[in-house]
This record gives structure tokens, C-alpha cells and sequence, in this order.
């Protein structure tokens, strides 16, 4: 039987996959800002303690919901769109497995590797001290965090975006008052200090999942998964794993240029470092909306590309992408023509305001191509083909680090310089990902898998053994 979602209007469905995700990202990001004035409340040393655990923190979170987890959404949208029943079935447990061994890779790291780097970053004295304590409670738990994410990612690959939705947006929302009184505790129970926040996010982590497996179990995409008979396969991990590697190494990639820049940007001092803040944290807004895009087209394509209709596949990411490069576009020439106006609502230092300015009037413009390089890399996630994404994330990484460094140590065009050189690699990063698929679109490989009756096993086939043969 045709999955609803080979059928339906592209828009309204990219609409219906979208919306709850975006809702979710916003939500996430509204968390992370009131946890900073949690923070805050406990002191200067909890809050460099947290920032040393923040970038590793947000590693484990982009691989466990967009890297990783866009493998497995990719995977089952893929399996239901091919109606293979008994392998989306499957799928269920191998993502599971896989998210356990990933949880239990970061504990392992947390406990041993993690130390090391946070007294490299300079964690000294009670920093230090703080950092390991939120570190090692928050790892040691991760359990829950992965399974919520790829819980979602299993329920939005089969289509269904609202339910986990629904559950995370909910979960989110508990955890800012849950951390405030296990941080700073109320009454007469002083609370927990920055094992608060952590626990906080463990439970509110734990109790999605609960509700997110009840829905899965319930039968919420079409069909009941099962632990029982189920055999471990290569096959079905790989299918995850080529996807979720190549996207968490791009994951890895960002994270790694926006460090590389930042101290690109702190040689110029503090004025600038503060004004560079300022202007790409409206990047930091505008990435939920992509994200939310991104994820349905994930799934939207994953499920033609299951049915091989590679043209509806295409279709889709081009729709989504230019939505979202369309958005991101128009916020962007917004603030360029206003960049003046953006500063002062965070600052009223001179010096900083000119910083703003410098980085809005040259990178925003260009946030179009950001949202769709951003957005096609998803897509492209849904159909299994990540060099793009891979060469672009590489691409744009060498572009503004080694560029950034070239414009101010060489061609001595100073702050101004390190801008350009992150416009430049915007630009490459749509213009990389985007260009193959315009003169090239996606089509069947050579080798095609057809699947048999139930789909449990699959048989290759040579696209020229379907050609009518002579007689």
C-alpha cells in the first residue's frame, strides 16, 4: 500500500513535518537561555564550569538529533516509503542498539577524556570543579538523551513529526522550572548547585522517551515493532550508519569553524569578540527554522526515495530548500540594511556596534545560501547521497578559518577580512551542495534493491537486467 506521504501535496506535507520541529528547536533554544541565568544565579564559577562543557554538550545534541539522528530518521522513511515492513519493524531495535552503544561511548569519554580537555581549555579551582560535576552526572545518563532523539527520529521518519513533537516540546518546556529548583532549590532545601540542571535535563529526557516508545509501541506509524526474532544486521545498521556518520562529521565540522573563527575574531579583542557575538547569534535564531524544514525534508524525501520515485524526491528538496533559503534570505537583508539597529538592542559600546556591523553588512546577505545549503543537506540525507554535504562542510570550514586567516594576516584587510572569508564559505556551502543537484538530479544507482514479499530480505538487480530483452 502507497505511503500517505507519496501522495499528499508536497507543501502542506513539508508544512505538517516542519512545524512541530521548528517548535521544538525554538523551544530548545529558549532552554538553553534561561539554563544561562540559572547558571548565572549560582555564580561566575558555575558559569565558566558550564562553558566548558557546553561545546561537548552540543556535540553529543547535533549528533544525537541531526548527525545520528537523521540516520535513522533517513532509514525508516526510506524502509515505510518501500513498504518493507519487516525491516522498518527492525530498524526500530538496531536504532535503539545503536543509540545505547553511542550513549555508552560518550560516558566512557566523559569519565576519561573529558577532564583533560576542560583543564586544556583552562578549567582551574571550582571552574573545573563545577564543570566535572554537571560533566559526569549529565554523560553519565545520556542513555535518555539519545534514546529521546532517536526515538523522534524513528517517529518522524515514519512520518508522524507532531507526536514526538508534542512530547519534546512539552518536556522542554518542564525543564527551565525543574532546573531552577533542583539548582537553586525552594524553601529550605538549598538544592543541588550544577547537578540540578543536569538531572533536570535527564528526567525531562526520560520521560519523552517513555512517551515517545508508548506512542511507537501503540502502533502510531502503521505498525508494531518487536524485540523478539529480530536478528542484528549488518545491513540495516549500515543504513543508518552512512548517512549518520558523513552528517555527523558535518556536525562536527560546523562546531569546528565556529571555534576556529571565534579566535580568529578574539585576536582583534575583546570589542570585537563581543560585536561578533552579537551579529551570529542571529545565525544561532534563524537555525531552528532550517532545522525544522531540514528534518521534513528528511522524511519526505527518505519516503519517495523508498518508493524510487526520484522525481517527487527532488521536487521536495528543491521546494523546501528554497522555502527556507527564502526565509533566511529576507531576515537576512533585513538586518543588513539595518545592522545598526540590531546592535543597539544588545549594546550601546561604539567599538562593539562597528563589530556588528562589520560581520551583519557582509554575512547576513548571504544567509540564503546557509538555509539552503542547510536544507538540501537534509534532503540529501533522506536519499542517501552525502558527498555533497560532506565536500561543502570541509569546504566551508577551510574557507573561513584558512581564508579568515589569509584576508587579515596577508592581505591585511583586518576584522573586515575574517567576515568576508565567512561569507565566502556560506556561499561555497549552498553553491557546493546545491550545484551537483541542479544539473545533476538524483536518480536510481546502477545497482538497485528491489525488495521481496514482507521485505525482509533484498534482491539486487542491474538497472539493465529491467530493460525488455529480444527475443
Amino acid at each position: 500500500m502507497s505511503h500517505p506521504l507519496l501522495t499528499a501535496p508536497i507543501g502542506r506535507s513539508l508544512f505538517r513535518l516542519a512545524a512541530p520541529t521548528s517548535a521544538v528547536m525554538i523551544a530548545q533554544t529558549l532552554v538553553s537561555i534561561a539554563e544561562t541565568f540559572i547558571f548565572g544565579r549560582l555564580g561566575t564559577e558555575a558559569l565558566a564550569g558550564f562553558a566548558l562543557v557546553f561545546p561537548f554538550m552540543m556535540m553529543m545534541t547535533m549528533m544525537a538529533a541531526g548527525g545520528m539522528g537523521g540516520g535513522v530518521a533517513a532509514a525508516m522513511a526510506r524502509a515505510v516509503g518501500g513498504d518493507r515492513i519487516a525491516d522498518a519493524r527492525a530498524l526500530v531495535l538496531h536504532a535503539l542498539a545503536l543509540g545505547a552503544a553511542l550513549a555508552l561511548l560518550f560516558t566512557l569519554l566523559a569519565w576519561t577524556v573529558l577532564p583533560l580537555f576542560f583543564r586544556l581549555l583552562g578549567g582551574e579551582g571550582q571552574a573545573l570543579a563545577h564543570a566535572l560535576t554537571y560533566s559526569n552526572l549529565l554523560f553519565s545518563g545520556s542513555i535518555a538523551i539519545w534514546a529521546n532523539f532517536f526515538l523522534s527520529a524513528l517517529l518522524r521518519g515514519g512520518g508522524d513529526a507532531a507526536t514526538p513533537g508534542r512530547y519534546m516540546l512539552a518536556s522542554s518546556l518542564a525543564q527551565v522550572p525543574l532546573s531552577y529548583v533542583l539548582a537553586l532549590g525552594i524553601g529550605e532545601w538549598q538544592g543541588m548547585g550544577m547537578a540540578g540542571p543536569a538531572l533536570s535535563s535527564l528526567l525531562t529526557s526520560t520521560v519523552s522517551a517513555i512517551l515517545q516508545a508508548r506512542a511507537l509501541w501503540r502502533g502510531r506509524l502503521g505498525f508494531v515493532p518487536t524485540v523478539r526474532g529480530v536478528r542484528l544486521q549488518g545491513r540495516l545498521f549500515w543504513d543508518i550508519l552512512r548517512v549518520g556518520l558523513i552528517a555527523s562529521f558535518s556536525a562536527f565540522t560546523a562546531n569546528l569553524t565556529a571555534m576556529l573563527v571565534t579566535g580568529l575574531v578574539g585576536g582583534f579583542g575583546v570589542a570585537a569578540l563581543a560585536g561578533y557575538g552579537i551579529g551570529v547569534r542571529l545565525e544561532f535564531m534563524l537555525v531552528p527554522l532550517a532545522f525544522g524544514i531540514g528534518s521534513g525534508l528528511t522524511t519526505l524525501v527518505g519516503v519517495a526515495v523508498g518508493a524510487n520515485d526520484w522525481k517527487r524526491a527532488v521536487r521536495a528538496a528543491w521546494l523546501g530548500s528554497l522555502v527556507a533559503a527564502g526565509a533566511l534570505g529576507l531576515c537576512g537583508w533585513i538586518l543588513a540594511l539595518v545592522p545598526v539597529g540590531w546592535a543597539r538592542l544588545s549594546t550601546a559600546d561604539a567599538g562593539v556596534i562597528d563589530a556588528t556591523v562589520a560581520y551583519i553588512t557582509r554575512v547576513a546577505p548571504f544567509y540564503c545560501l546557509f538555509g539552503l545549503g542547510m536544507t538540501l543537506s537534509f534532503a540529501s540525507q533522506g536519499a542517501g547521497r552525502m558527498t555533497a554535504p560532506f565536500l561543502a562542510g570541509i569546504a566551508r570550514m577551510l574557507i573561513a578559518t584558512i581564508g579568515g586567516w589569509y584576508a587579515t594576516s596577508v592581505l591585511g584587510w583586518g576584522l573586515a577580512g575574517v567576515f568576508v572569508a565567512v561569507a565566502a564559505g556560506m556561499i561555497a556551502f549552498g553553491a557546493i551542495i546545491a550545484g551537483p543537484l541542479l544539473v545533476a538530479p538524483w536518480r536510481p544507482r546502477h545497482a538497485k534493491v528491489l525488495p521481496t514479499k514482507g521485505g525482509s530480505d533484498a534482491i539486487p538487480l542491474d538497472d539493465r537486467n529491467l530493460e525488455p530483452q529480444p527475443r
